[in-house]
């Protein structure tokens, strides 16, 4: 029952995870305006994604624009962009596998969802590890550009939600993966019944004294 118990956290938070990698990867705040020194227009914030930018205005209008090549972004977003569409595909199957080997489903055996179990815990491990990587390079350029004095105050950004959502998102993965990894070595005590072999035990043999019956070819 504990070991039910555990599948159904470690799917629910891969579950949590998958959702969240895809929300990051969509969202087009990873990079937000930074409103300091003369840079205090408040009713527009410029909002940076791995797909587009768009404009916030203060009545929460928002205008977005596709960006026009792919080569015109930096080499963050561009790696960005792989990783994050890569954990996406890798939380997916992990989340589909893991299903396989949930206890409730009776098409495998219990070796074969053990394997698929341990097979999810690295995937979902490997998603958010491959999650943690953009989100936080994208989170180091962002605040080496704003404390760098040679950029300019107008193109200095700060970090967005996207960015706290991924660190989130890495987190759940992993401990999702930690869970179906334990999981895989756990072993349930069934009903285990003890079969034994009859004993044959030899007994003397028994001299029974009496009268024999007479034989059909005994003399008359």
């Amino acid at each position: 029952m504990a070991c039910y118990i555990l599948q159904l956290a470690g799917l629910s938070l891969g579950g949590i995870g998958m959702v969240g990698t895809v929300a990051v990867t969509i969202m087009p705040q990873w990079r937000v305006s930074a409103f300091i020194g003369s840079n205090i227009v408040v009713f527009e914030n410029l909002l940076e994604g791995l797909w587009m930018n768009c404009m916030r205005h203060a009545n929460f209008r928002m205008q977005c624009k596709i960006y026009d090549s792919q080569l015109a972004l930096p080499p963050d977003l561009q790696a960005s962009r792989g990783l994050m569409c890569a954990a996406s595909v890798l939380s997916f199957l992990a989340f589909m596998i893991a299903i396989l080997g949930m206890k409730c489903v009776i098409c495998t055996g219990n070796n074969v969802k053990r394997f698929f179990l341990l097979m999810a815990g690295i995937m979902f491990i490997l998603a958010g590890i491959v999650v943690l990587i953009p989100v936080s390079w994208v989170a180091h350029v962002t605040i080496k550009d704003f404390y760098n004095p040679i950029v300019n105050t107008a193109q200095k950004r700060e970090l967005g939600e996207a960015l706290y959502i991924g660190w989130t998102t890495a987190a759940v993965l992993v401990a999702a993966g930690l869970i179906f990894c334990c999981v895989s070595c756990c072993k349930e005590k069934g009903n285990h019944y003890r079969y034994s072999i009859p004993s044959y035990h030899t007994t003397p043999k028994s001299h029974h004294s009496g009268r024999k019956s007479p034989s059909v070819y005994s003399k008359i």
